[in-house]
């Protein structure tokens, strides 16, 4: 394994040498007998392929899907879609519970692919499995409840009774990201199953063999294998595609392209969900334990690279610990081993492709160069990897600098100070994301009452992403321009649902009747009406 401060380069090692000897490579794990078993479902006439960050060599050949397999795809759905949808709820939440546990049972495999994919380290890898199977456990015990039916009040009580039953859309269309491959794909994924739709599904090309493990080890606990297709292929071409015939959007990536999502889903009157773009900010309370916030802050911004929807890039630090909370910070920052091979042990591996490095070098090379100081990092690491990149602490940063308030998405983080909560407030809102953020103080009252004042979708206090998004059964999305929509908790599921009210009415219609006339119902109307709020009646 490579896991290096310094570069190997300048020690006169080749890195090649590095690597222990024995270790897993990409082609121990991405065999021939691998791409054909997990690609054998993918409807695809054409031909592509994914490449690991690692090194750039390919991984895999793989079926590319044209507007017409993507049409196949939907047809071959919806044939399933209706015998699924009439199984028992708790036979379908079983599958997820089955699902749980061979992923579990299997996580090495996964990780192994998670990591030659994207590139991240082990550890952030695991951060995804964790994340799956508390989804699969929550939807699979919480399934039945959600979408069972609820007596509600009628307009009249006794005469009227009214239940709210729940529909499956259909076919749910999901698009999802290269950055969290499984969570952001199957994770998803597993709601609208429960629900009883099936997916049409277009994971990134450069990260598909995860999502085709996945939905080859749902098969294995249960799913019926029509019920989830998948397609291959650039997103401007395949996405608009799967828009185009799904009964329902679920999208995961850039604002801008959530935009065009949107845009697309509402032509065809279809709802969606999307979760987008973010320039988290995390606050460092006067009161905070620095050493705390120091190592969340490490967890915050560099896990996956900073290659995370909900990672912190603006961290605000009350002036009294600011000092103290950047030099624990940059010690932690500097100390951070970065790594490249299959197995536990680097603390942040490398960027998932040449535009996030791009973007990344852009963001820190322009800052400086406008009077921002780097405080740890800043340099780009070839000898490791050839998108490997330090992570890296601006402090001085200011509004003109474009990483002051484009998303980076990177490991960059910029530091700013403030002498009050209100202006870390308003300082911290200043910008058209609101998707997390996080504060850091020892009084939770204190801190509950301002992360109540923070336009952002989840809000971690004395932890960087993990408490909000790991909890389940709580919503989880953006505010502003970081999207529409929920995952997790009831919304993750009823989303995927078609409300239908379907009311009773017993003994008398609501009109006149024996021999009434129309200003005597009216009466009668308007004498019931002012009872039952006397009454209290909802």
């Amino acid at each position: 394994m490579t896991v290096s401060k310094t570069p190997a380069t300048a020690l006169g090692v080749n890195p090649a040498a590095l690597a222990p000897a024995g270790a897993r490579t990409a082609a121990d794990v991405v065999t021939p007998e691998v791409v054909a078993r997990l690609t054998r479902g993918v409807v695809g006439s054409g031909r592509t392929a994914n490449h690991t960050p690692f090194t750039g060599e390919t991984l895999a050949e793989l079926p590319e899907s044209t507007p017409h397999d993507v049409a196949e795809a939907f047809e071959r759905a919806r044939a399933a879609q209706a015998a699924w949808a009439a199984a028992p709820v708790r036979a379908r939440a079983a599958v997820l519970l089955r699902f749980h546990d061979l992923l579990l049972d299997r996580q090495a495999e996964i990780l192994d692919l998670i990591q030659l994919e994207t590139g991240k380290a082990r550890l952030h890898a695991h951060e995804e499995v964790q994340a799956v199977a508390v989804a699969a456990r929550h939807y699979g015990r919480r399934a039945a409840s959600y979408l069972r039916p609820r007596r509600h009040p009628g307009v009249v009580p006794v005469l009227t009774r009214t239940t709210e039953l729940r529909h499956p859309r259909g076919v749910v269309g999901q698009i999802a990201p290269w950055n969290y491959p499984l969570e952001l794909s199957i994770g998803d994924a597993l709601p609208a199953f429960a629900a009883g739709n099936a997916v049409v599904m277009k994971p990134d090309t450069e990260t598909a063999l995860t999502a085709l493990w996945a939905i080859d080890l749902l098969v294995e606990a249960g799913l019926p294998p029509e019920v989830c297709q998948v397609v291959l292929g650039e997103g401007p071409v395949v996405g608009p595609e799967v828009v185009r015939h799904a009964d329902y959007v679920s999208f995961t990536g850039s604002t801008r392209t959530g935009r065009e999502v949107a845009r697309g889903a509402a032509d065809r009157l279809v709802g969606v969900s999307l979760e987008l773009g973010g320039k988290n900010a995390m606050l460092v309370l006067a009161d905070a334990d620095v050493e705390q916030a120091a190592a969340g802050a490490v967890r915050a911004c560099f896990s996956s690279a900073g290659q995370l929807c909900i990672s912190i890039e603006r961290i605000y630090v009350h002036e009294s610990v600011a000092d103290l909370f950047t030099e624990r910070f940059a010690a932690r920052t500097r100390a951070m081993r970065l790594g490249n091979s299959l197995a536990y042990g680097a603390d942040m591996g490398s960027l998932a492709g040449e535009r996030q490095l791009e973007t990344v070098v852009r963001h820190v090379d322009e800052a400086v160069a406008k009077g921002a100081t780097v405080v740890a990092g800043g340099v780009a690491r070839p000898d490791i990897g050839p998108l490997f990149y330090e992570p890296t602490i601006l402090d001085g940063v200011e509004p003109p600098m474009a990483v002051c308030a484009e998303e980076t998405f990177g490991p960059v983080v910029s530091l700013y100070r403030f002498t009050d909560e209100d202006e870390a407030v308003e300082r911290a809102n200043a910008t058209e994301y609101g998707l997390n953020a996080s504060v850091w103080s020892r009084d939770g009252r204190r801190a509950h009452a301002l992360a109540a004042r923070l336009r952002a979708g989840t809000v971690n206090i004395n932890e960087a992403y993990a408490a909000a998004y790991g909890s389940a059964a709580s919503p989880m999305g953006g505010m502003k321009n970081s999207g529409l929509g929920r995952r997790h908790g009831s919304e993750g599921i009823l989303k995927y649902t078609e409300p239908q009210t379907v009311a009773q009415q017993r003994l008398m219609p609501l009109a006149p009747a024996f021999g009434m006339d129309d200003k005597g119902y009216a009466v009668l109307m308007t004498r019931s009406l002012k009872a039952m709020k006397a009454l209290g009646l909802r």
